[in-house]
């Protein structure tokens, strides 16, 4: 049977009251067994539970609690899980972290696939980890949404793209998690002359059988750094190849809309700006469900600068002004022309503000990584070492991780001490991009 350790009480709480203390042992609650954290957010919901405490000495306390179904019990565990984290059982052609150099963090290289993470970060998950027992307790706590990896709806080529004889099967859990009315969201990553064309017809073909339990699936193109060494030969895609996977989604798109009155499938930015075309209107991203998948994160701040810029307009009126200011902007490839295009209007709106916006090259990963969010502390510093930076240096909260630094673990203070200027992070919001660079604060 697990026990689960306590790592803290929250002050003011039910489980303060009870004398629960740090180094408690969680046994039951209900007389269920607690697996896990969904176990323990699904039966500390009810307004009676009793609960099996054990102290250190071994003894067992038995609580009852009278609460209101959403008051926290107010324990805290050692780890947000209260379980070891399941790691990836397959050996996918496209893996990122295959792809990875040495001398990185630890964690980098950890591979998850961990359902208990799609519904509390919305990673995504390939379910050939997953148990009929797992599917079994995402049916009965009606546990959603789940985040699938999918790739392909073909059994055979699931499961040579996923290196697993097990994926093609996989696909069978969906069907379940459908017919119970558990909402999710899907992710095919494209590989070129693998699933795409035909196959990837096919595959949105399948999938929009899910829906509207499916609310949406992005097509985002595979990473290819230049560490690929004895790896499945995938090449990038061309502008041509953007061109068709983009006419393929719209196509499907409208039929969706047609039928059930949202897009459904969606191509990331990428496929876009690699195209040359015009990154569709907000309302086509569907409330922007696949946006930290890359999909709608630039029409998103193009708007959110826009309802940022009428407001710094009407505020300004006919007497624009900041004070004579020069700053810069680091960002990837990707993103550079659109970061370009709202630096160049807010210059023309503060002509006493100078705004360099420098893309950077990924020397780390290689050239065909374009994102911002993989650009790394040394590559910044290499690039802009002798650039005119002005009285700062921003850089994108795609960049940073919590514990203030970039991939390669160099931080922002390292940065700032090698480039001799100030650094700061820039949220992905309109107003946050013209306050940090204009040194204005705007009253709405």
């Amino acid at each position: 049977m697990k026990k689960h350790k306590i790592a803290d009480v929250i002050k003011g709480s039910i489980a303060e009251e009870l004398e629960i203390e740090a180094g408690d042992l969680l046994v039951r609650i209900n007389d269920e067994e607690i697996l896990d954290y969904f176990d323990y957010e699904f039966f500390v919901r009810d307004d009676y539970l009793e609960m099996l405490i054990e102290k250190p000495d071994g003894e067992e306390w038995l609580l009852e609690v009278d609460k209101d179904p959403e008051e926290e019990m107010g324990l805290v565990f050692e780890s947000d899980l209260m379980d070891g984290y399941r790691s990836c059982a397959n050996r996918c052609i496209f893996c990122f972290i295959d792809q990875m150099p040495p001398g990185l963090r630890d964690n980098l290289y950890f591979k998850d696939d961990d359902s208990r993470l799609s519904f509390l970060h919305g990673n995504y998950v390939t379910l050939t980890n997953m148990s009929d027992r797992d599917i079994d307790r995402i049916i009965r706590f009606h546990m959603s949404p789940i985040y699938i990896s999918f790739q392909t709806t073909n059994p055979e080529l699931r499961c040579k793209m996923l290196g697993n004889r097990f994926a093609g099967e996989a696909l069978k859990k969906v069907d379940r998690l459908n017919e119970a009315g558990i909402e999710m969201n899907g992710q095919i990553v494209l590989c070129k002359g693998v699933n795409d064309g035909a196959e990837l017809e096919h595959t949105i073909q399948d999938l929009s059988c899910f829906a509207p339990n499916l609310r949406s699936v992005s097509v985002v193109p595979v990473g290819l750094t230049k560490f690929r060494q004895n790896l499945y030969p995938l090449k990038p895609f061309e502008k041509w190849d953007a061109e068709a996977v983009i006419d393929l989604i719209e196509n499907w798109q409208r039929r969706m809309v047609a039928k059930y009155g949202y897009h459904f499938i969606h191509a990331s930015d990428e496929f876009y700006l690699l195209a040359g075309r015009e990154l569709p209107e907000g309302e086509r991203y569907d409330g922007y469900l696949q946006y930290e998948n890359g999909v709608g994160m630039l029409r998103s701040l193009l708007d959110d600068f826009e309802e940022a810029y009428e407001i710094i307009r009407g505020t300004a009126g006919e007497e624009s002004y900041v004070n004579q200011r020069t700053v810069s902007i680091a960002t990837g490839l990707l993103a550079y022309p659109t970061i370009r295009e709202l630096a160049d209007r807010l210059t023309a709106l503060y002509p006493a503000l100078t705004v360099h916006v420098y893309p950077i090259r990924n020397d780390f990963f290689g050239e065909s990584i374009t994102v911002t969010g993989l650009l790394t502390g040394k590559d910044i510093i290499e690039q802009l070492s002798g650039r005119e930076l002005g009285e700062g240096l921003f850089l994108s909260e795609t960049l940073a991780r919590e514990d203030g630094k970039l991939l390669d673990d160099v931080s922002l203070s390292d940065i700032e001490t090698a480039l001799q200027v100030p650094v700061d992070i820039v949220k992905s919001n309109g107003m946050d991009f013209i306050e940090k660079l204009t040194g204005e604060k705007t009253d709405e």
